[in-house]
């Protein structure tokens, strides 16, 4: 059972006290993969998978429908691909129910999703709050792009409610975190922070890409929630794609072609790309799983033989025990970890000894079927500024592992740490 913790007083800048007052959620009461399961779709011919339209027009039987389809007010009517396509409807529909929202709108990927997202809720002179921790891309969009609209991003220490709290003013509309943040594993207590927004009348975006299946953010009450799923959903590296998650009116509200950020945008997924993922999705659990235990047993293996491992599943992470209250048990605490191995250099030599030996690649992303190992310093969050990655606690020899589905995880670890052992690092 979940419970809210951040129940306390505080003040904002209008010097109003509000109270949050503590809440539950039971993550074993709902079952995402068993959501997916129910969905049954039958191809055009009565096919196991549905079929593909291979169209990027769409026809009308009459002039009023298409006046209609143009209103959002025509049910299963197709417009235009970049609307809306079957496909993409299925696979929408599929990880609308994987998180338990109302609806979802895929995207050609994750910054596609994302983006969107933020353009759609904020306006000139408007503010979001953000964790530190992202994504370097969406830092990037955040730091250097959105001030161009004159939007402007607040970064503070997710894990510090308090400093949460303090960054919010009238202005700010948006609160963003990451269920695990990337690269450094930091847990946001998603319920405490869904409190403060509702409070403070701001929307609580939610990048899970992170932790499918174990943590559903829309549960703890998050209102978008957001996934890469060219990471773990897709799982096969062939393939970008990312979903926004949402009430039916914020998905209308993203797809509607006067002043939706997706529709006028256009960062519209492929029907091919989408109908790929929905067939893999439908591993995903047995993924997961698999994901997960590799990552707790190298972890706790490497812990032990002293290295500075970062898991959320080891008791020694910062935020075990509220992760633990957080996810379903099933799917278990992910399979990203991080080791530090003291420096860039020696992080470098690592990881090339251990692609030179086939243990995975020297590669950035997430969710591969071999383990991906990458110096997030100086690749997906090169984008952060050193002083910044200092002081967020990112160091040069910190090395981000995607631990793949190996069959015999002992011998993984036995000849990881062989390459270690041969450079010194223990």
């Amino acid at each position: 059972m979940y419970v809210l913790s951040y129940n306390k007083s505080y003040k904002n800048d209008s010097s109003k006290t509000y109270n949050i007052e503590p809440t539950t959620y039971n993550p074993k009461s709902f079952h995402p993969a068993d959501k997916i399961q129910d969905l049954q779709y039958f191809g055009e011919f009565g096919g196991v998978n549905p079929s593909i339209s291979d169209s990027s027009t769409y026809t009308f039987l009459s002039a009023k429908t298409m006046f209609d389809t143009f209103e959002g007010n025509a049910e299963g009517c197709y417009l235009y691909s970049r609307h809306s396509s079957p496909m993409n409807l299925y696979l929408g529909q599929a990880l609308a129910a994987m998180e338990g929202t109302e609806s979802a709108n895929v995207a050609a990927s994750g910054m596609g999703a994302i983006t969107p997202v933020l353009l759609q809720l904020c306006a000139a002179g408007d503010e979001i709050v953000s964790s530190r921790t992202i994504y370097g891309g969406t830092y990037a969009f955040m730091k250097n792009m959105l001030p161009k609209w004159h939007i402007k991003t607040k970064f503070v220490d997710i894990t510090n409610l308090d400093q949460v709290v303090a960054a919010i003013t009238k202005n700010t509309k948006v609160l963003y975190c990451e269920t695990v943040s990337n690269p450094l594993l930091e847990v946001a207590d998603i319920a405490a922070l869904a409190v403060i927004a509702k409070t403070h009348n701001l929307k609580l975006v939610v990048d899970n890409t992170f932790s499918p299946l174990s943590v559903a953010p829309a549960k703890l009450g998050a209102d978008i929630v957001i996934h890469s799923l060219t990471k773990f959903i897709n799982g096969s590296s062939d393939t970008v794609g990312g979903v926004v998650c949402a009430s039916q009116d914020f998905i209308n509200d993203l797809k509607n072609v006067n002043d939706g950020a997706s529709m006028l945008l256009g960062p519209t997924m492929d029907s091919l790309r989408a109908a790929s993922i929905l067939k893999n999705l439908r591993t995903l659990h047995i993924r997961m799983k698999q994901h997960s235990h590799n990552a707790m047993y190298l972890a706790q293996k490497f812990e032990a033989d002293g290295l500075k491992v970062v898991y959320p599943g080891l008791a020694s992470h910062p935020s075990h025990d509220l992760y633990a209250k957080m996810i379903n048990p099933e799917y278990g605490f992910g399979g990203m970890m991080t080791v530090d191995v003291g420096s860039l250099d020696k992080a470098n030599e690592l990881m090339e000894l251990m692609q030179n030996r086939n243990l995975g690649y020297l590669a950035v992303s997430l969710g591969f079927y071999k383990t991906l190992f990458s110096a997030p310093g100086s690749s997906t969050s090169s984008e952060i500024p050193p002083e910044e990655q200092a002081a967020m606690g990112l160091t040069d020899g910190l090395i981000r592992f995607s631990i793949g589905l190996d069959n015999d995880i002992e011998r993984t670890y036995q000849m990881m740490k062989q390459c270690m052992r041969a450079l010194n690092v223990f």
